[in-house]
């Protein structure tokens, strides 16, 4: 069994977090990425539509509290748990991004 757990989504990003800092220091920042897309699925198209909390920490969060609401990113990171006791609360912790205002093919 693969150990696999990569993500990589596209969306606009809202509902900034402020900056906070972890007790040793390390700067985390949330916000939510509100994707939409039409997709194929077993031969049959579909509008997709969802939104999904996003955290950044170190360089990533503080290059993220620049972002304005409303751009588009490009995210890559990883799903957890929000918490030992929320297991079914999924987080995406984004590991890299980009602005990508007109949805270009991209490559991570």
């Amino acid at each position: 069994m693969s150990a696999r757990n990569t993500v990589v989504a596209s969306g606009k990003a809202g509902e900034f977090s402020d900056l906070r800092y972890t007790p040793a220091g390390i700067p985390v920042y949330e916000f939510r990425l509100f994707h939409e897309s039409e997709q194929t699925e077993s031969g049959f198209k579909r509008q997709v539509q969802c939104e999904f909390i996003c955290q950044a920490i170190g360089e990533h969060a503080v290059a993220l509290t620049k972002v304005s609401e409303g751009t588009t990113l490009i995210v890559k990171g990883f799903m957890a748990a929000r918490s030992r006791r929320h297991p079914a609360s999924l987080v995406l912790h984004v590991t890299d991004w980009k602005i990508d205002p007109e949805l270009a093919h991209h490559e991570f």
